[in-house]
């Protein structure tokens, strides 16, 4: 927002543009001393865990658990508290930052999973938005983290977002696209 005219389009996942609610910011209060006094525990991962990834993801129904949920509990278990911790009091502190994105003159899309506890702020922001430059893609049984959870969903979205700007891939015909490589580069 400090240098819009270098923006052209922003991309945006599971936005979070408003100051904590109450509730978030008890949930932090709570958090906060809890990693402070006892580090990463395995309660802690699991309230990490619940809060980003969705119910499905994080319990499948066979009783394996998803290799993305295995990976972040791993990580989270190497991650020094102190920084989990800076972490959720920067959440916790963060600005209204409505007025500001709304005066943003580029296209935008916003990418948020049904399952997030930032949904609502993204859909208030898709509808606070000028139409013609903001778009928004609810993306199913997901939580906050759409990237790890469902990274296929967003693939035709921001296909169709840069071919707003003019980027995009010529498609050729596959018989072209052959001949094309058998036959050796030119100087």
């Amino acid at each position: 927002m400090k240098y819009r005219e270098r923006v052209h389009g922003l991309i945006l996942v599971s936005l979070v543009c408003k100051a904590p609610l109450w509730t978030e910011w008890l949930y932090s209060k709570v958090i906060i001393p809890l990693l402070y006094f006892y580090g990463m525990c395995g309660l802690l991962k699991e309230c990490l865990l619940h809060r980003y990834f969705s119910k499905e993801l994080r319990s499948s129904m066979n009783g394996a658990v998803s290799d993305v949920i295995q990976a972040c509990r791993m990580l989270l278990g190497e991650r020094q508290s102190l920084n989990v911790m800076r972490f959720l009091q920067a959440m916790n502190e963060r600005h209204d930052l409505i007025e500001g994105l709304n005066k943003l003159p580029c296209k935008t899309l916003i990418f948020v999973g049904d399952y997030s506890p930032f949904h609502t702020e993204s859909v208030y922001m898709n509808a606070t938005m000028e139409k013609r430059i903001c778009a928004l893609v609810e993306v199913q049984s997901c939580g906050s983290v759409v990237t790890k959870e469902h990274p296929y969903a967003m693939l035709i979205p921001i296909e169709f977002f840069l071919m707003g700007f003019g980027l995009y891939r010529q498609q050729l015909p596959l018989s072209a696209a052959s001949s094309n490589r058998s036959k050796p580069p030119t100087s």
